[in-house]
């Protein structure tokens, strides 16, 4: 009986410290992010689109958190398009979702138009979200190009540089 108490009492600490252990767990995560190396490279190739097509642009790719990992400005893009080239690709990343949808999902009349109006958020396309074995780990803006749907190709061209080094 003495046994059969103790084994019973040790059983109880054992699962007493084993719900401490899954509890730390729990309250924190892993997550991938683009490595600056990627950045770079998927900027390079978005800013070279961007050329072959005639544009004079600027390309930020932003880490998960939105925060910018590398900014390339052509010589001759204007002032603007950096600021907007670094929102377009944080409200990418911040609503998980391109900006070309995001513009079309929050026009005027819909009901979600009002988030238009926070701070660096940018509807219009050419922002996308770059993900990695199901989870976003960062975006990528461009502007400068006529248009959100010129700014879209050199983003793709930019994401398709380094499609083979994310995971799938």
């Amino acid at each position: 009986m003495r046994t059969s108490r103790r084994s019973t009492l040790c059983l109880a600490l054992l699962l007493s410290l084993s719900g401490g252990v899954l509890q730390a767990q729990q309250a924190t995560f892993q997550a991938a992010s683009l490595t600056p190396d990627a950045a770079l490279k998927a900027a390079r190739a978005a800013l070279e689109t961007c050329r072959k097509n005639g544009h004079q642009a600027a390309v930020s790719v932003n880490d998960r958190a939105g925060n910018s990992l590398v900014m390339l400005r052509d010589r001759f893009a204007g002032p603007h398009t950096v600021e907007t080239a670094i929102n377009k690709a944080y409200t990418a990343v911040s609503f998980k979702l391109d900006t070309t949808s995001f513009a079309r999902s929050t026009q005027a009349g819909e009901p979600a138009s009002g988030i238009r109006h926070l701070p660096r958020v940018v509807a219009i396309g050419g922002g996308i979200p770059i993900e990695s074995a199901g989870s976003i780990v960062g975006a990528i803006g461009v502007s400068g190009a006529p248009g959100g749907d010129a700014d879209d190709v050199c983003a793709k061209a930019g994401i398709a540089a380094i499609r083979d080094d994310l995971e799938f």
